[in-house]
């Protein structure tokens, strides 16, 4: 089953059929929402809304590892995380969708493994490359299929947020490679790891980060709801496209 991780629009890709919302309770608590079971042309999926239903819990405050444990023992072997990003880099413009391939974590605070040594024994794994390359690869035929150029390969730099960033803490992250900035791909991609899920994301590009292009001064947030409403459809077809390819 495939899982997907996002915000709101899911019901709204073509031959959609909602099966069940469930109430799931894990070992760290609660996830934030129900998962939503979805089959599409006959392709199980799972669907959980990061944020929560109604989009109120912040990049901080979000229990990622009750998230990550839930999708898994409902049956989720791969997960696709739609994030909304800022771009850094120069290709990184508005609208872009990119499937990125790499991560910097900026943040702090967070509870980031299950192998903490209390609930479960302390354990390293291998984090060189962060996403799943089979997922990537999935991701991208799907975008492809669609008509629409997705960006392969990218460094994601995970901020701490609420708030956004500094110009000058995006222009440390652009000298240390980061090519566009979220707030949630971390730890969401390392549990994903520790769980042996199959992890990759499709990243919208719905402004340039602080400091950037028209950003310079400020940043509009009525843009980024723009872009990111015009990119949501592109996204909902790749989804559409994804959950019809059986290689899950």
């Amino acid at each position: 089953m495939l899982g997907i991780i996002g915000g709101s629009g899911l019901d709204q890709l073509s031959g959609l059929e909602i099966t069940e919302r469930r109430a799931c309770a894990t070992p760290y608590g609660e996830p934030s929402a129900d998962l939503v079971f979805c089959t599409l042309r006959g392709q199980a999926l799972v669907f959980l809304p990061r944020h929560g239903a109604d989009h109120s819990i912040a990049p901080h405050h979000i229990n990622y590892r009750a998230n990550m444990w839930a999708l898994q023992e409902q049956g989720a072997r791969n997960v696709v995380a739609v994030s909304t990003v800022g771009g850094i880099s120069g290709t990184m413009v508005a609208g872009a969708l990119v499937v990125p391939d790499q991560i910097i974590d900026y943040t702090h605070g967070r509870e980031s493994t299950y192998f903490d040594g209390i609930k479960q024994p302390l354990q390293h794994i291998d984090f060189t490359l962060p996403f799943c390359a089979d997922m990537r690869r999935r991701l991208l035929a799907a975008g492809r299929t669609c008509g629409f150029e997705l960006l392969d390969g990218a460094t994601y730099g995970a901020t701490q947020g609420p708030r956004l960033e500094t110009a000058a803490e995006i222009n440390r992250m652009e000298r240390d490679g980061a090519d566009i900035v979220g707030m949630t791909g971390m730890p969401e991609a390392v549990l994903a790891r520790e769980l042996g899920l199959g992890y990759a994301m499709l990243a919208v590009v719905v402004n340039p980060a602080a400091g950037k292009g028209n950003n310079a001064k400020t940043v509009s947030l009525d843009d980024i709801l723009t872009v990111s409403d015009a990119a949501m459809k592109k996204v909902r077809l790749i989804l559409d496209a994804l959950g019809s390819d059986r290689g899950d």
